[in-house]
């Protein structure tokens, strides 16, 4: 199976070369990230793609992961600060319409996204959509596999100053996750020829028939 050779090819990588990743994988990764699985299917993150050395070197001050600064595209997952009745709306009308549906068909199913994000605060809103963020990230690490393009999940970063510099607080959005993506150096990165360790299978995974 195609799939497991490719995750067991994948690795956080440790240190990028200066290949760049073509602008056509890029794209199939960011739609794979789209195509994501999301609670209630609201996508309550946005993913902001930053390709530019001089940003990039900013985004990762004050942070001991250097695959920041080195990598050749770097992906921010921002989460949503809130989920607000507004943007509920605005998703099940665009919803109804993609479907082909009556306007007003999702009543029911808006009704209830407003009852259950007005039962819990701010933080767990914030707290909601960040999780989102990181089943999208799921999405990409797997494309990027896929894809043969190198990639380093991480969340060794300073959130305020990567929300300062996208302004995401003013777009009501907040850091949540981010990833490296690019070519391994394998002359740099000691663990490239290193041998990927897992639990055995059936002590990770318990089937209940």
């Amino acid at each position: 199976m195609n799939l497991i050779e490719n995750l067991k090819w994948r690795y956080a990588t440790k240190a990028y070369n200066n290949i760049k990743v073509t602008e056509e994988k890029i794209d199939q990764i960011l739609e794979a990230i789209n195509l994501s699985a999301s609670s209630c299917g609201l996508q309550s993150y946005r993913v902001f793609v930053v390709s530019n050395p001089e940003i990039q070197k900013k985004l990762g001050a004050d942070s001991y992961n250097k695959q920041i600064s080195s990598c050749s595209h770097l992906l921010v997952f921002a989460a949503f600060n809130d989920m607000t009745p507004t943007y509920i709306d605005n998703y099940m009308e665009m919803t109804e319409k993609q479907r082909g549906l009556d306007a007003g068909a999702l009543s029911g199913f808006r009704n209830g996204l407003h009852s259950y994000f007005s039962s819990i605060n701010a933080e767990q809103k914030a707290l909601w959509a960040a999780k989102q963020a990181y089943i999208a990230l799921g999405t990409a690490l797997i494309a990027a596999a896929e894809l043969k393009v190198d990639a380093t999940p991480i969340e060794g970063f300073n959130a305020s100053i990567i929300d300062e510099v996208l302004g995401l607080k003013e777009k009501g959005l907040h850091s949540a996750v981010i990833l490296a993506l690019g070519y391994r150096d394998s002359e740099k990165d000691y663990m490239v020829a290193t041998k990927k360790v897992r639990l055995p299978i059936d002590e990770m995974i318990t089937k209940v028939y």
